[in-house]
């Protein structure tokens, strides 16, 4: 069911800062085919590879973009947060 027309939460054109997790690894020559977020190298406790990226995007349309882009290069996710939410 809709949400009220008086809502003001997030809106799939609302800007906002994202970070995504996703197992194995990817460099930096990717930060512009993923929308200039930065790309960070982690592990998992177990020793696994992860990469984290975080940035600020225009919309929900350009999450979209950069989620199918990950899942064209076979990279699961792990987990998609808005650093924006309250």
């Amino acid at each position: 069911m809709p949400r009220s027309l008086n809502w003001k939460g997030l809106q799939l054109d609302t800007p906002a800062t994202y970070r995504i997790r996703i197992q194995g690894r990817l460099d930096d020559s990717w930060a512009d085919r993923l929308g200039g977020m930065a790309i960070t190298a982690d592990t998992t406790a177990d020793k696994l590879p992860v990469t984290i990226l975080v940035g600020h995007l225009a919309d929900q349309a350009a999450l979209s973009g950069i989620l199918n882009t990950l899942y064209e290069l076979h990279l699961p996710l792990l987990s998609v947060e808005n650093l924006d939410e309250k």
